[in-house]
């Protein structure tokens, strides 16, 4: 594709101003994938991009204030985990901008499309908001993750039943990414609920975070499976290991008008998915009983 069609495709994104929207995990077993209008398959969503600030709970809980959870994935689709192994989704700030809308043909490496040659992008010193990624460069995103509950219904899930299970340093950067996965158990017949999170860099934008619900399943566990144990909520711990919370963790909820369980410090900082909050990179393997 040239270089002046993939510009012509992207001026109705351009025009609207989506490119400057906020970023989502997309795969198979996401709620509202298709949008959150009723009978309408949106090749451009971006509902579940919306970052969360000063909510109540039943509005930032699982992104219920855009009504997310009233759109479940198809029956029977799930995000798959491979016990033990790795799975892949993409970040980015539309559907559109991924293999999942328009048949892939807006792709760029990045979690949108950028304005810039690919080998300056993030090279400028300031926030990156075009797409908007809430960070300076790749070293300095603040990390995501994926918390899964053994339950079925995300409405019925409490913050103790979500464990976080994997966590990737250095994103929201690239569009695809692999997150590993433990021997977690198997999931009920009707799946497990999991959730996506991100906590934005300091000073890129207001100290909010991210929360995106899933249908999952586990496949390919082994005979020795153990369960996952109930969640602890994170606390502030960089350069104090013994200080950090061990063993399952919550994921973060914080700076919503209710509900929250980690204190925001200014003074120390969004409580970032990575060692700032105890969040070892990869596969977590302190969760289970």
């Amino acid at each position: 594709m040239s270089k002046i069609y993939s510009l012509i495709a992207l001026l109705p994104f351009i025009q609207f101003g989506l490119v400057n929207a906020h970023v989502a995990a997309w795969a198979k077993g996401m709620y509202c994938l298709n949008g959150t209008r009723p009978g309408i398959d949106d090749q451009d969503n971006s509902a579940p991009v919306q970052p969360l600030f000063e909510l109540s709970k039943n509005d930032w809980w699982m992104q219920g204030i855009t009504k997310c959870m009233d759109f479940p994935p198809p029956q029977g689709t799930f995000l798959t985990l491979p016990a033990n192994r790795d799975f892949k989704v993409e970040l980015a700030t539309n559907r559109g901008f991924t293999t999942l809308g328009w048949g892939g043909t807006r792709l760029t490496k990045f979690a949108g499309p950028i304005n810039v040659p690919e080998d300056q992008f993030g090279k400028s010193g300031k926030c990156i908001t075009d797409p908007n990624i809430h960070t300076i460069n790749e070293e300095t995103a603040a990390g995501t993750v994926f918390a899964i509950a053994y339950k079925s219904d995300p409405r019925a899930v409490q913050p103790e039943d979500l464990t976080v299970f994997t966590v990737k340093y250095h994103t929201v950067w690239y569009r695809e990414v692999t997150y590993d996965v433990p021997d977690l158990p198997e999931c009920p017949p009707d799946g497990c609920v999991c959730a996506w999170g991100w906590v934005p860099t300091d000073t890129c934008g207001e100290p909010n975070m991210y929360m995106q619900p899933f249908k999952c399943t586990v496949t390919g566990s082994s005979p020795n499976a153990r369960p996952v144990a109930p969640a602890k909520p994170p606390v502030y711990c960089e350069g104090n290991p013994s200080g950090c919370t061990a063993g399952a963790k919550q994921m973060v909820f914080y700076n919503q008008l209710e509900g929250n369980n980690v204190q925001y410090d200014s003074a120390k900082g969004n409580p970032y998915y990575n060692e700032r909050m105890g969040f070892k990179e990869g596969r977590q393997a302190d969760i289970f009983t």
